[in-house]
């Protein structure tokens, strides 16, 4: 009967230290500023074309005519048959035929097809140079269009963001331009158990993977490359080493509780015997 009281009482004991609070301390954004403003100029660099993007690309001319621009507008898809994956990316209909304005896809060799101007070299510009491309041809060495404007804009511009956020997943980005801080914000946010300090970015460029670490804490995250993400970027959040305690904490609680019901219920048993 002594043995099981003194079971009891350790059991009981484990269960309270199990149960106790842990304190957690918070991380925040961009720590240990000293100043509200940072002398920082502020640098926007416009994201580069690669393979496998999905462009929207629009002509525009001085004729007051619609059909004059109409042949430079056709807009269909890559004619390398990945219409229906080229249409889903960017979130329209698509079609099996390649007629629909789905956009251009750069192929595997970095070219997208142009109606009446052949076959263009997109991969490794920005869009304002594909679009100066563009216009270069539309007026040498034959003017085809008075005047043309030329406007390229992302279809399929997505980021991915995983681990210990409000709300993982793939993002798409309308606008071709996001930073670290305006996707967590999409994901969700890092909550408390999430680590500030050691964000990855998995980037794939020029054929080549990469991981950056970004410390959100620090105001020198301004000054790393991986600030400003890129087309297909994949952001990587990890769990807390706190959170983990936690979790090992609860499931010793619960082994504790049934451990401490099973021996309430032999102590009961041999009263009543």
């Amino acid at each position: 009967m002594k043995l099981l009281r003194l079971t009891v009482l350790l059991l009981i004991g484990s269960w309270l230290v199990s149960c106790g609070t842990q304190k957690k301390t918070a991380i925040n954004y961009i720590d240990n500023t000293d100043s509200t403003v940072l002398n920082d100029t502020v640098k926007v660099t416009e994201i580069k074309i690669q393979k496998n993007d999905l462009l929207s690309i629009q002509v525009y001319s001085s004729s007051l005519n619609p059909a004059v621009d109409a042949p430079y507008n056709l807009g269909g898809l890559a004619s390398s048959g990945d219409a229906t994956t080229s249409g889903s990316g960017a979130g329209s209909s698509g079609s099996s035929s390649g007629s629909s304005p789905g956009g251009f896809l750069v192929d595997e060799n970095g070219n997208i097809e142009y109606p009446r101007l052949g076959t263009i070299h997109a991969e490794g510009v920005t869009k304002s140079q594909l679009a100066d491309i563009i216009k270069s041809k539309l007026t040498s060495p034959k003017i085809l269009l008075e005047n043309p404007s030329v406007i390229v804009r992302f279809l399929n511009f997505k980021i991915t963001v995983l681990g210990e956020v409000g709300r993982p997943g793939p993002i798409t980005i309308p606008t071709g331009h996001i930073t670290i801080f305006e996707a967590l914000g999409l994901a969700g946010d890092i909550p408390i158990s999430g680590k500030k300090n050691t964000v990855r970015v998995l980037r794939e460029i020029d054929g080549k993977r990469e991981i950056g670490y970004l410390d959100l804490t620090s105001k020198k995250i301004f000054d790393s490359p991986y600030y400003n993400l890129l087309q297909n970027d994949i952001v990587m959040v990890e769990v807390s080493k706190s959170k983990l305690r936690q979790n090992d904490q609860v499931t010793l609680q619960r082994i504790t509780t049934v451990l401490g019901i099973i021996t309430s219920l032999t102590l009961i048993y041999n009263i009543v015997k």
